[in-house]
């Protein structure tokens, strides 16, 4: 069994949901891919993710896309020209749609990402409402199983599970 995944199931139910809010800030979601534990496999618990997600009901996906930072590149010779182009497209997205622009940069090149998130954001701008919001709902599916498995491999290296630090958090049921 994947090491994080073990620590990731003995993990207090308080502490899991916690740490699962920093993939996907949905409580209900967190609650949901928690109160399966424990998972058999990375395989079983990004299962688990992928119908959290799809099962997420509206007020509870729009909540997670507004907790978002739109993506920023990490390219050091970013040219001046190409951040202001990203920030105007960002700025024009959020007015039309409500939300941070998010997409999945899983798998794409670090030297690839400005494109990638320039050429997306000016082609989801054109969709309708509707359609953008199932688009962004699959991308913030795939951002969470990113972010478990990221989540995973920082509790293996820890061998830890990430304690919250803070039990009286609002997003934890007491």
């Amino acid at each position: 069994m994947h090491p994080g995944l073990e620590l990731f199931n003995r993990a207090p139910a308080a502490t899991a949901e916690y740490a699962l809010l920093s993939c996907c800030a949905s409580p209900l979601w967190a609650r949901r891919v928690a109160a399966h534990r424990p998972y058999p496999d990375l395989g079983a618990l990004l299962a688990a993710v992928d119908e959290a997600s799809y099962d997420l009901p509206l007020a509870d996906r729009c909540a997670a896309l507004a907790a978002e930072e739109p993506p920023h590149p990490r390219h050091g010779d970013t040219p001046r020209a190409a951040l202001t182009a990203l920030r105007a497209a960002h700025a024009a997205y959020e007015s039309r749609f409500g939300h941070a622009f998010v997409i999945s940069l899983a798998g794409v090149r670090p030297d690839e990402h400005l494109d990638r998130t320039l050429s997306g954001l000016r082609s989801r701008l054109g969709n309708e409402r509707d359609e953008e919001r199932a688009v962004a709902a699959e991308e913030l599916r795939e951002l969470a199983r990113t972010r478990v498995t990221q989540l995973l491999q920082v509790a293996e290296k820890a061998r830890e599970f990430p304690d919250s630090g803070q039990p009286d958090s609002p997003y934890v049921p007491l």
